[in-house]
């Protein structure tokens, strides 16, 4: 198999963190995320791991640091990476896209889901702390900032749109129709 670089983009709760798991458990991915750069800057200077934070951090670098200064460290990682299929989990821009692109066996995938379905997750999963007990009208601010704004953009730049209205099984199975058509 020929290495396959597969960049997950996706509104918030969409499932792209759940594919990634899978395409590790299963496939043997190692899995890179964006957004592990600005935990690990925020851990670093104390400062809670709440979603105002991590944008605002994403906002404070690119600024300072250029535009696509998170995207260089993704394609590096993922070019340097020696497994047959890297995950890049949380591309959210086109400037994010532009070096993966350039990378062989790239693929971008946009995950698909309700708006209620992943509003009904986010609540669920508390992978921020500020997660458990949003509410919809939270959610939907949240949604709206900043660094969710390109997202619907990149679904035209998508090598593949996975719909994740289903069960984890149908989940799964579009995953492995995608792997196995590499």
């Amino acid at each position: 198999m020929a290495k396959i670089i597969i960049g997950l983009t996706g509104e918030m709760a969409s499932g792209k963190s759940t594919v990634a798991k899978y395409l590790q458990d299963k496939y043997g991915a190692v899995g890179y995320r964006f957004s592990n750069i600005l935990r690990d800057a925020l851990s670093r200077i104390h400062k809670e791991n709440i979603r105002e934070n991590l944008q605002t951090m994403s906002t404070m670098l690119r600024e300072t640091y250029g535009e696509d200064v998170l995207a260089k460290a993704m394609a590096g990682d993922a070019k340097n990476a020696q497994n047959d299929i890297v995950v890049v989990d949380g591309v959210r821009r086109l400037g994010d896209i532009e070096h993966l692109k350039k990378l062989p066996g790239f693929k971008l995938v946009y995950m698909e889901a309700d708006i209620k379905k992943c509003h009904e997750r986010i609540a669920q999963r508390e992978e921020n702390v500020d997660d458990k007990g949003k509410t919809f009208e939270e959610f939907q601010k949240d949604r709206a900032r900043e660094a969710e704004r390109q997202i619907k953009e990149l679904k035209k730049f998508a090598d593949i749109v996975i719909d994740n209205d289903g069960s984890l099984e149908e989940l799964y199975e579009q995953v492995d129709k995608f792997i196995k058509s590499e």
